[in-house]
């Protein structure tokens, strides 16, 4: 089968539009060696179609990765995976965060989630449903759930960090990460891992071992015709919960006339869970490709994956049930004719993600071309458990089906490009291409009873005071039931809360089922006049069917002072275009505030309420980046990279803070809008500007026959990110439209300062790995500067050792975070009584110590 390296998709390659590549035709013995090293694991540059280029070549900064030194540690997520190896990634730990807890985001040099573009082997992936709407890192975005492809199908991956919109389209504006499935026409392999937590848990006075994880995988590579492969992997996780709450000092229990139940003496206190959730998956991916004759091959993949995962709430007390004393709380909460100890709500999410693609590429007329069609979609179902209605009163079911969210991608591209050695001197490439992408969003209605108001109002004496003639009948007796109103008149008592507990279902004003399209076209030309030198220009026009029309544009270029020392740069503008979720995304709940029912909840920027705040239509965000750097490689095993960058990104699209109150209400009542009383909804305005480094460093020492092989490595990254311009609201100027806390999570919701050590050393049938990570300070802002927190710099150390008992069987154990290193804690008055001791802002998490053995046999 001809080899192609080609982007396609939503791409041009890596090495026409952000580095250099030297002609397309290549010398045969020199395809062979370029073969010959993939073979060994040798990773080139994502997209060149120079065989023998590598990431030390390029004109932007480059991290390529082979799947082994990507599964050197316990972690078996991509997103874990990521934030332990790639310096300027990072991925936050949540809890008690709805379904953030099941697609968890990640950033890219201190950005939104969504501002890092993801590729799955050179093509756009789709995004996840979800979007984050809570308090989490990422909140109000939409991003593609990297753990949704299983390591086991992986290859290798590259991470481009460098804005690169003028090659993909939207969302590149961090950067780009190309996961490569595996390619392989023979061989296959099983393996297994488990691990669990074994800590001893800072401030909390008790060890844990928790949050047992198995791993079974394994891959097959089939031969399809002579040159043809058929490569197939699967993979299943299973992660028992990992609990790190504190105990639960409160009353639990009603105490009428200040009178403790004897129940409190003897309540299990550990009633919150705090940390890693229950998770089970399931992954099959297959890639392939296959020629049709000399010229023409067709490829393609397909992937599916079946996850389970839950996140439980805050734990709902008996008390919650009635005030304590009588007559405080407005809006109880439970029924302990149901739970009379009180109870923990849990959201269960059912995520189904599926994509497949294909194409055809070859020699069109001398153009290389490359033709291709793909599709995925992401589905989360939404269910509750261990719960309640309480506004149904004592005959509530006690599980909910909440509704769903679903997102779908199609995108169809057709790229040519072409060497050429007589336009300029030297070699100049260029490359059009034209793409189509239609994307659909839809969020489904829960179960009636998940949302449903159903009126319940109590008993008098249990959940409210009576007083004769005001909420209570004349004639009423305390002692007779049969003088009681009815629990549902809504004349008496105080209204439950409606909706299933800790997650009410998605009404059917909620319901969504939009979709739009764009066109783009691209072109790119390079010119390398010499050995030394390397000019690269990219441009990218766009059309959206709803918010219009885009373009954007790249320039790059590299200079080899000699063998060792070069330096290289980029220039570029980038836009990333408002999610359907973002416009269309519609969740509505019903809450008593003083007896009085709210409607609260988050609608699209063109909703009548919205847009009675002063909401507009949602635009595009847009970026300009710079990027200059240093490359030096001596020729003896070290080789280092220097590479500074600044991003500017306008018209940021965020999500409002809860707007209510009177002058709410006015403006409401003003635009006849009825029925609304707390408003959210996303919004373009802030403004941003990032400025870092990244240094990367590698000294590879071959110590002889009897000592073995060592490799060192470091890699460091520095990013700050300033918000320059918070928008006001046009409608409601004293209206805190975007408060202080949502402010400090876009500046600080990264480290400044992540330093990576990492040292491989193979002796013999062993081989150690030993990695220490620093993480600088993190600040857990708040609306009040008296209690922010700083989260003081940690370092994280992990070490395995893995031995080849045989040729085919490997076998070995290690451990993640072998000082059992934990956050600072959140000082106690932010610790909800001591239930929540570390903050979710921690970049390595709160779990501690993780163990692990590991076996693996290939064939």
């Amino acid at each position: 089968m001809k080899k192609y390296n080609l982007l396609g998709g939503s791409a041009l390659s890596l090495a026409m539009l952000a580095t250099g590549f030297q002609a397309v035709a290549q010398e045969a013995d020199t395809i062979a060696e370029a073969e010959d090293a993939r073979e060994l694991g040798t990773i080139v540059v994502t997209g060149t179609r120079a065989t023998d280029r590598t990431a030390l070549e390029t004109a932007v900064p480059v991290d390529v990765f082979p799947i082994d030194e990507l599964t050197e540690t316990g972690r078996v997520e991509l997103n874990q995976i990521l934030a332990a190896t790639v310096p300027s990634f990072n991925f936050n730990q949540t809890s008690i965060n709805d379904g953030t807890d099941i697609i968890r985001p990640a950033t890219l040099r201190g950005l939104a989630p969504d501002q890092t573009l993801v590729l799955l082997n050179s093509k756009r992936r789709h995004a996840s449903a979800l979007v984050n709407i809570n308090g989490s890192v990422g909140r109000g975005s939409a991003a593609v759930d990297l753990n949704s492809i299983p390591t086991a199908a992986i290859g290798s991956v590259q991470v481009l960090r460098d804005g690169a919109s003028a090659q993909y389209g939207s969302d590149a504006i961090a950067g780009v990460i190309n996961v490569l499935l595996k390619e392989e026409e023979s061989g296959g392999g099983i393996s297994a891992r488990y691990g669990a937590f074994v800590t001893d848990i800072d401030g909390l006075n008790r060890d844990a071992v928790d949050g047992e994880t198995l791993t079974l995988s394994g891959w097959k590579g089939f031969a399809l015709g002579d040159d043809g492969f058929l490569t197939v992997s699967a993979e299943y996780k299973d992660r028992n919960p990992a609990n790190r709450a504190g105990l639960d000092p409160r009353p639990q229990y009603i105490t009428p006339n200040g009178v403790a139940d004897p129940r409190e003496t003897t309540f299990d206190r550990l009633n919150h869970r705090y940390g890693n959730g229950n998770a089970e998956d399931f992954s099959i991916f297959a890639n392939a490709g296959f020629a049709i004759n000399e010229d023409w091959d067709l490829y393609g993949w397909a992937g599916y994956q079946d996850r389970e995962a839950d996140s439980p709430g805050f734990y709902r007390r008996s008390s919650d049930s009635a005030p304590s004393p009588l007559g405080t709380r407005s809006t109880p909460r439970n029924l302990t004719e149901i739970y009379p100890d009180g109870f923990l709500p849990t959201i269960v999410g059912d995520v189904t993600d599926y994509s497949f693609g294909g194409g055809l590429r070859g020699d069109l007329a001398g153009w290389d071309a490359d033709f291709s069609v793909v599709y995925g979609s992401n589905e989360l179902d939404y269910s509750v458990t261990n719960t309640l209605n309480a506004s149904l009163g004592p005959t509530s079911q006690t599980e909910f089906d909440a509704g769903a969210l679903a997102y779908d991608q199609l995108v169809l591209n057709a790229n040519i490009t072409q060497s050429f050695d007589n336009l300029l001197p030297g070699t100049t490439i260029l490359s059009f291409g034209a793409e189509f992408r239609d994307e659909g969003f839809e969020i489904t209605q829960g179960e009636p009873n998940s949302y449903a108001q159903g009126g319940y109002r109590g008993i008098p004496g249990v959940n409210y005071e009576p007083v004769i003639g005001v909420n209570v009948p004349v004639g009423f007796d305390i002692d007779d039931p049969s003088t009681y109103p009815d629990p549902f008149d809504e004349n008496f008592g105080v209204g439950f809360a409606g909706g299933s507990q800790v997650f009410a279902g998605f009404t059917p004003q909620s319901e969504v089922d939009e979709g739009r399209d764009n066109f783009g076209i691209y072109a790119d030309a390079e010119w390398e006049p010499n050995d030394q030198t390397l000019l690269s220009a990219a441009v990218r026009y766009e059309d959206y069917s709803d918010f219009g029309e885009t373009v954007t544009a790249k320039l790059t270029g590299r200079y080899d002072f000699n063998d060792v020392v070069a330096i290289r740069g980029a220039v570029s503008t980038g836009f990333r275009a408002p999610s359907l979720q973002q416009q269309f995304f519609t969740a509505t709940s019903t809450n008593f505030i003083d007896g009085t029912p709210f409607e609260i909840g988050t609608f699209p920027s063109s909703s009548e309420a919205a847009i009675a705040l002063g909401a507009q239509p949602l635009d595009a965000e847009e970026s300009t980046s710079f990027s200059a750097g240093l490359v030096i490689t001596p020729d003896n095993g070290f080789f280092i990279t220097i590479d500074a960058y600044s991003i500017d990104i306008e018209d940021q699209i965020f999500l409002s803070e809860n707007l209510g109150g009177d002058d709410v209400d006015a403006a409401l009542a003003a635009a006849g809008v009825e029925g609304v009383s707390r408003v959210r909804f996303f919004q373009n305005g802030i403004e941003t500007e990032t400025r870092g480094v990244d240094v990367v460093a590698r000294y590879d020492w071959d110590l002889g026959a009897d000592l073995g092989d060592l490799g060192l490595q470091a890699a460091f990254n520095f990013s700050e990110v300033e918000v320059t311009k918070i928008p006001v609201n046009t409608v409601l100027p004293d209206l805190t439209f975007f408060s202080r806390d949502n402010r400090l999570t876009f500046e600080e919701s990264a480290p400044e300062t992540k330093l990576i050590l990492s040292a491989d050393y193979q002796w013999k049938d062993a081989t150690i790995n030993a990695r220490a990570t620093r993480y600088g300070e993190v600040i857990d802002p708040s609306n009040n500067p008296d209690n922010d927190f700083t989260l003081e710099a940690a370092w994280i150390l992990d070490a395995s050792v893995d031995f080849a008992v045989t040729d085919s069987f490997n076998m070995g154990v290690g451990v993640d975070n072998l000082l059992d290193q934990y956050p600072t804690e959140t000082p106690s008055n932010q610790n909800f009584n001591g239930i929540f001791p570390f903050s979710t802002r921690s970049p390595f998490g709160f779990s501690g110590r993780f163990m692990y053995v590991r076996a693996s046999y290939d064939f």
